[in-house]
């Protein structure tokens, strides 16, 4: 985006929310949750960009994968069929915070065990909400097609991040 930046460890946020919210509350709950954990001070040009992302199937979350069993199941309930992906998104300035989500709807194509199997062991998806990376092999041979922002399956939806933090910048200045 052109914009210099620095990354930060934001201090330990356990990815834990409360029951009853779904998809983008929860994605929004989370990246606060991680603004907040920050243990550092602002200085009055800094802003610090926090975010979370997961995969709402079915009205829960599949989370990161604890293993490749996990994994492999998370990867059979998404294949065939389509699936949400919310990333939030937390703005925080010294005096002030915004934050909100990006939704994006992606569509698999049938798998074979067998490509789930090769997936799983060649690209170890163990870090990867849903158990995937749309950048990479599977993303490549089962996507069928996104509706929305395919950065925001990626992680970060620049586009919409742009627009906000421009939106946050201008608000801090009148």
């Amino acid at each position: 985006m052109g914009i210099p930046f620095r990354v930060v460890q934001t201090g330990h946020a356990e990815e834990r929310y409360p029951e009853g919210m779904s998809g983008g509350e929860i994605a929004s709950y989370l990246a606060v949750h991680k603004a907040d954990a920050y243990p550092g001070e602002l200085g009055p040009a800094q802003i610090l960009l926090t975010a979370d992302t997961l995969v709402w199937q079915d009205g829960k979350e599949l989370a990161k994968p604890g293993n490749r069993d996990d994994a492999i199941a998370m990867l059979k309930l998404l294949s065939g069929r389509s699936h949400e992906v919310f990333t939030g998104v937390c703005l925080k300035a010294p005096a002030r915070m915004h934050s909100f989500y990006a939704l994006t709807e992606v569509r698999f194509s049938s798998l074979e065990t067998e490509e789930i199997q090769y997936y799983v062991d060649q690209y170890r998806p163990f870090d990867k909400a849903g158990s995937y990376g749309i950048q990479e092999w599977i993303g490549h041979i089962a996507v069928e097609g996104i509706v929305g922002s395919y950065f925001n399956v990626m992680g970060l939806p620049v586009q919409k991040v742009y627009h906000e933090l421009k939106s946050f910048i201008k608000a801090q200045f009148i």
